[in-house]
């Protein structure tokens, strides 16, 4: 690809992300003339280091149950999903060269299990269309007569064209480029900003005993919000103890809901079930066999058949329960709190590290302020918004990066019609 000399464009796309590069292939497909936009020196940047450089693509849910993960907001993917699917974003990269699957039946990546692969096809896709590629290069502000936009100017120079589509991002991992830019060029033009917060991200406890436990990650752990304002939710998967608190992908959930709690409340309790989801009476069940087959051993023993072993001790501190005491030898109430400890592990919730660890950002440009049929501002004629710069966000597992196609998707096909 190459920088433009030219000055007059059908649409120019901001940002060369997943969503942006979408839109612009889209709209060139249909024979428009293109200019891509990029601050950074390369493209797809963030697409690059998604899913650990794996490239988690999408996941096999039917599009209802897809939306359901995004909240209260999730019916606004309606008509991006419809017109670009998991099937169709499959077929899509399959047209232009990279075979995917999904191993897990859920989970879809390229066979090749690399982001690379994603990135080479797409910009072969590009070229091929002859989309112009402007790298290293920002835009300043978006140039409009308050009724339609007419182009946009960096510092040196302007270009012209009628559809402009903003595809920047949000704020998670400034190190890639984040700024946010795209928020304060929306709401330059009118647009709304909702607070934005990180998410997708680890967290911190007060609790201290964690650091304990760092080697260990704990699959199949379900964790609940205890707090009046997310009771209802609940998440599932591995989680993984740091030196000053948890992470892994049931985290990384959890944190869409709890970031913005810590800036009203402080503090946040949750309890995670390590147990593989096992109640307080299917777990006394679980230790008294081990006791009927090994009657003389120490709790810790029975314990770390559940638990790993650093994990099991320090619930035994936690219950004021002697981890080298036989099981049966404990006061009442110590197996009490042993149990119930076991069942539902409270944690609180203190913190965070801010943007710099976030992978997606909570927040951005109002729905209310564009229109879901089409991904056009409700405020300024010619102006599309996709991806992560929007209000909506997902859980891990390929619903953000299929949010992201599907909306690209769709603004690139409404400004080719």
């Amino acid at each position: 690809m190459r920088n433009s000399s030219e000055s007059s464009y059908d649409l120019i796309v901001v940002g060369a992300g997943a969503a942006g590069i979408m839109a612009a292939i889209t709209a060139a497909r249909r024979g428009k003339k293109v200019l891509l936009i990029e601050k950074l020196s390369k493209i797809a940047a963030k697409l690059k280091a998604t899913g650990g450089g794996r490239c988690n693509l999408t996941n096999t849910l039917p599009n209802d149950e897809f939306m359901s993960r995004f909240g209260r907001e999730g019916r606004f993917m309606t008509t991006a999903l419809r017109s670009f699917d998991h099937k169709r974003l499959i077929e899509f990269f399959a047209e232009i060269g990279v075979e995917s699957h999904a191993p897990d039946g859920y989970r879809v990546f390229p066979t090749s299990h690399s982001s690379s692969t994603i990135i080479a096809a797409l910009e072969e896709e590009m070229k091929r269309l002859s989309i112009d590629l402007l790298t290293s290069a920002r835009v300043e502000e978006i140039e409009h007569d308050s009724l339609h936009v007419s182009g946009v100017r960096l510092q040196e120079r302007t270009y012209n064209a009628p559809n402009i589509v903003i595809a920047t991002g949000g704020l998670g991992y400034p190190q890639l480029g984040a700024e946010g830019d795209g928020f304060s060029i929306a709401s330059a033009v009118g647009h709304t900003i909702t607070d934005l917060y990180p998410a997708m991200m680890p967290l911190q406890t007060k609790e201290r005993w964690v650091a304990q436990c760092r080697a260990d990650t704990i699959a199949k752990v379900e964790l609940r919000i205890d707090h009046p304002k997310a009771k209802k939710f609940r998440a599932k998967g591995d989680l993984i103890f740091t030196q000053n608190g948890i992470r892994g992908p049931v985290v990384l959930d959890a944190a869409r809901e709890i970031t913005p709690l810590i800036g009203q409340y402080a503090e946040i309790p949750i309890l995670v079930n390590l147990t593989k989801g096992l109640n307080e009476d299917r777990i006394l069940s679980h230790i008294k066999n081990e006791i009927h087959k090994n009657p003389e051993q120490p709790v810790l023993t029975h314990l770390i058949t559940l638990l790993p072993e650093s994990v099991s001790r320090e619930l035994c501190i936690l219950a004021d329960a002697d981890p080298q005491t036989g099981f049966n030898k404990l006061s009442g109430m110590q197996r009490d709190r042993l149990i119930k400890l076991l069942a539902w592990t409270p944690l609180t919730i203190t913190g965070h590290e801010g943007f710099k660890m976030a992978m997606i950002t909570r927040g951005g440009v109002s729905l209310k302020e564009i229109s879901p049929e089409t991904m056009e501002s409700k405020i300024l004629k010619g102006l599309y918004f996709c991806g992560e710069v929007m209000n909506l966000d997902g859980p891990c597992g390929g619903y953000n990066l299929q949010w992201s196609f599907a909306s690209g998707y769709l603004a690139g096909e409404s400004i080719a019609l």
